[in-house]
């Protein structure tokens, strides 16, 4: 797939858009949906379990290698071995390649913990009475419950919310203009069921594009008080929603949760954002983010018919979901010229 010439397709139709006063930049809104990844959830597998079939295999191939050896010793002719051989060390490789990128991703973090574990250690070691439990040095390998697709490594298990079922996915994001048009004006693809952590760069890779738009409106998921300091410092006003209790229905299927107390907004930047959407004129055009976003996901995917990947890998995904986009923004276009 052409990700270059995607890519300059989907900014010369939306600067075609801006230039035939289709598009407006003043208010955006964003959001993510849950996209199925190439690959099936039963073949992700827990670190854990990797590193004890991998362990096992080691084993299986050993022996097996033993009674090739002692075969040929006395030329008996086991035709079943090589294939049996094969088979294990196939699956050992494929093994040794999906664990490689979280035991080097563990490392890493590792790495980037050390200097703060060596200074709280020498603090510790400092204290006259060592009081306290001693600073744990951070571990190089991955969490026992980390998990893998065998198929798409990139790929992670996760749901839209707690009353959905976990399925072997990417978060494909997109931002979409609130003034009107409905048009999708920047994509990205995340491997995390998250929106925070990629709120700033999807809203920026804008900017070397048509530009930065002058408001962002978003949901409880990229409330971060850093993401809203980094939009400010670029001239843009994010409205994000600050999260409460949902009620639950009178009569739900469901087991009713465990009594937990509400949680408490304590955070300046939160509370000057919840008085501020308190605020008429800040309420009503936050209003507009759901009868924005929302309904583009729902024609790319019930209208489209696009609610699976056919690629597999973070950036070939990311290549496609920005084509599904460039369709999407063709058809709205020729709607928007009808009427």
């Amino acid at each position: 797939m052409n990700r270059t010439a995607i890519e300059a397709a989907f900014v010369q139709v939306l600067l075609l858009a801006r230039e035939t006063g289709l598009l407006r930049l003043g208010v955006v809104s964003i959001d993510g949906t849950k996209i199925d990844a190439d690959a099936s959830k039963y073949r992700s597998l827990r670190y854990d379990r990797i590193r004890a079939l991998r362990e096992q295999l080691a084993v299986d191939i050993a022996e097996l290698m033993e009674q090739a050896e002692r075969a040929d010793a006395t030329d008996t002719d086991l035709q079943a071995l090589p294939e049996e051989l094969t088979r294990r060390e196939t699956l050992k490789a494929k093994l040794d390649e999906a664990s490689a990128p979280l035991e080097a991703d563990a490392k890493a973090q590792a790495g980037a913990a050390r200097p703060a574990y060596e200074k709280k250690k020498a603090a510790y070691d400092a204290k006259t009475g060592r009081r306290g439990r001693a600073p744990k040095p951070p571990d190089d390998e991955p969490p026992p419950g980390r998990q893998i697709s065998l198929t798409d490594p990139d790929s992670r298990l996760m749901r839209r919310s707690d009353a959905h079922e976990f399925r072997q996915a990417y978060n494909a994001q997109a931002v979409v203009c609130a003034e009107g048009s409905q048009l999708i004006v920047t994509t990205g693809v995340v491997a995390t069921s998250a929106d925070a952590p990629s709120f700033v760069d999807t809203v920026l890779s804008m900017e070397d594009t048509i530009g930065l738009p002058e408001t962002v409106l978003a949901d409880t998921g990229y409330a971060s008080g850093q993401a809203v300091r980094d939009l400010r410092k670029k001239g843009i006003d994010p409205l994000v929603a600050i999260g409460r209790p949902c009620p639950r229905r009178p009569y739900d299927f469901r087991p009713p949760p465990e009594d937990r107390e509400p949680r408490r907004v304590t955070e300046p930047w939160r509370l000057a954002m919840k008085d501020r959407l308190e605020t008429t004129e800040a309420g009503d055009l936050y209003r507009l983010r759901k009868q924005t976003v929302e309904p583009v996901f729902g024609i790319i995917k019930s209208i489209m018919g696009f609610r699976r990947f056919n690629l597999r890998g973070l950036a070939k995904v990311t290549t496609e979901w920005t084509l599904v986009a460039l369709a999407y923004n063709c058809k709205r276009m020729a709607r928007l010229h009808a009427a």
